[in-house]
């Protein structure tokens, strides 16, 4: 790997498993100093943290549940006060509550806004005094913002068209001052969400390539539009999924 973001400084969101903790390691290893937020997952959390300094990258965790507007910004503060700056923004915290219209309870509702949405816009409002020129934030949005394809996640579907939504809305507040706002949608993608292996199966056949993504793919993604080589896209809604819109 280069170096290439060698001095920055990257917050990611929910970046204990998944997609958020290969991301972490792909900023890391391009050579930013990564924090990285989690809600529940503790043992990932310092396992991800243990690999990472063992790399020799700088790294910092902050538990924080993104639904809690004041332990996201109270993340991004840390963040800056311990790291010194803060360049990248990674919003990847994001969850799943499946359910049709006719049961969907509104607590899970509200909770899906929280945590998929609004904890977007704290974040970017957080973290836009400490973002210069240069400066950019990502969110990792969902192919259900174009084509839902499944029973039970309109809800979920609504969150991540929103966010592409702001990222267009974001990308014209923030371009006077030379910071990129980008949506990154993932398509089927092997992470905690797919475990069944007869939805991984069916999926899969949906797809161009005859398979679902990895979760390297998707952070070689996200590290590209952190980086120098991005720096004229914005508003952009990035779809990397395997040819299943196609």
């Amino acid at each position: 790997m280069s170096n290439v973001l060698s001095g920055k400084v990257a917050l990611v969101t929910g970046g204990s498993r998944g997609i958020g903790a290969a991301i972490v390691r792909r900023l890391a290893s391009e050579g930013a100093a990564v924090a990285f937020t989690y809600a529940a997952s503790e043992v990932e959390a310092n396992a991800l943290r243990a690999e990472i300094e063992q790399a020799g990258a700088r790294i910092l965790v902050l538990k924080a549940d993104s639904a809690d507007s004041n332990a996201l910004r109270n993340a991004v503060t840390h963040t800056v006060s311990s790291l010194g700056r803060l360049d990248i923004l990674v919003n990847n915290a994001g969850i799943l509550l499946r359910g049709t219209a006719d049961s969907y309870e509104l607590s899970a509702f509200d909770r899906m806004v929280a945590v998929n949405l609004r904890a977007v816009f704290v974040a970017v409002q957080a973290a836009l005094p400490h973002m210069g020129a240069g400066g950019r934030i990502i969110t990792t949005g969902s192919v259900t913002a174009d084509h839902v394809g499944f029973r039970g996640a309109s809800v979920y579907g609504m969150t991540k068209g929103a966010i592409a939504a702001l990222t267009r809305g974001l990308a014209r507040d923030l371009g006077p001052r030379g910071i990129t706002v980008n949506v990154v949608q993932p398509g089927p993608t092997d992470t905690d969400m797919n475990t069944d292996a007869g939805v991984r199966e069916m999926v899969s056949a949906l797809t161009a390539l005859g398979r679902i993504g990895n979760v390297t793919e998707i952070a070689s993604l996200v590290a590209f539009l952190a980086g120098p080589e991005s720096s004229f896209i914005t508003g952009a809604a990035l779809t990397i999924d395997g040819g299943y819109l196609a």
